[in-house]
């Protein structure tokens, strides 16, 4: 009478550990990329609503605030923070926002800037800009529209 082989051997178990070792060393470093590039979003998000403000200052007055509290923003730049933002910095040269990156960011991004600039088209109309060198993040990190010049 034959004997019949019940579970698996050693060896087979050992090559289904081997390819699940090869495909976590794949899928590892991309998943923390994909987390940086979330925790970038965030600077975008929290300096959306500088963006309105600064936006509606230029369209009443011509130009663009001095002060975060001529514009109706706090005057702090930790007062608008997030998760992995530490502050937004909402007044610049010309209306520049930068979002700083710090709290719980990855040390990949911790203390790097995100800046949107104001990019004023004709008839008034104001476009954002997160390209340019106000903006120290890598650009592996950037979302798609600053990594292209948008």
């Amino acid at each position: 009478m034959k004997s019949v082989q019940k579970g698996f051997t050693l060896i087979e178990l050992m090559i289904v550990v081997a390819i699940i070792a090869i495909l976590a060393a794949i899928a590892i470093p991309a998943y923390q990329n994909y987390l940086i590039r979330s925790q970038v979003s965030e600077g975008a998000v929290l300096a959306s609503a500088s963006e309105t403000a600064l936006a509606e200052y230029y369209q009443n007055t011509g130009k663009f605030p001095t002060t975060n509290a001529s514009a109706g923003l706090p005057t702090n730049a930790a007062s608008t923070q997030g998760k992995y933002v530490s502050g937004v910095d909402a007044v610049g040269t010309n209306g520049v926002i930068k979002a700083t990156f710090g709290n719980q960011s990855n040390t990949a991004i911790t203390g790097d800037v995100i800046a949107f600039s104001a990019v004023v088209g004709s008839g008034g109309t104001i476009s954002w800009s997160c390209a340019g060198s106000n903006t120290n993040v890598p650009s592996k990190y950037l979302p798609a529209a600053c990594r292209t010049g948008g």
